[in-house]
C-alpha cells in the first residue's frame, strides 16, 4: 500500500484552470531577473541581435509575403 501511495506523490497533480504552481515558479525567476540589474544589459544585447539579423528577417518576410499570394482570398478576406 505504501508503494502505491509514493507514485501518487510523484505525479503531477492537475490544477484545473491554469497552471499555479508554474506561474508561481514563473513570476518569481522573473522578479529575481528583475532586481538582479541585468535587464538594460540584456536590452542592449537583444537589440544588437535584432540589428545584426535584420537583413535575415527582411528577407524571411518577403518570402512570407511571397507565399502569401496563393492563398485562397477566402482565407486573408477582411470582412
Amino acid at each position: 500500500m505504501q508503494d502505491k501511495r509514493k507514485d501518487h506523490d510523484m505525479t503531477p497533480r492537475n490544477e484545473g484552470e491554469g497552471n499555479k504552481t508554474a506561474a508561481r515558479q514563473y513570476n518569481e525567476a522573473q522578479r529575481r531577473f528583475a532586481e538582479s540589474g541585468k535587464v538594460e544589459n540584456k536590452a542592449r544585447e537583444a537589440e544588437k541581435s535584432l540589428d545584426t539579423e535584420k537583413a535575415q528577417l527582411e528577407r524571411a518576410e518577403a518570402v512570407g509575403k511571397r507565399h502569401k499570394q496563393a492563398e485562397d482570398p477566402e482565407v486573408t478576406r477582411k470582412y
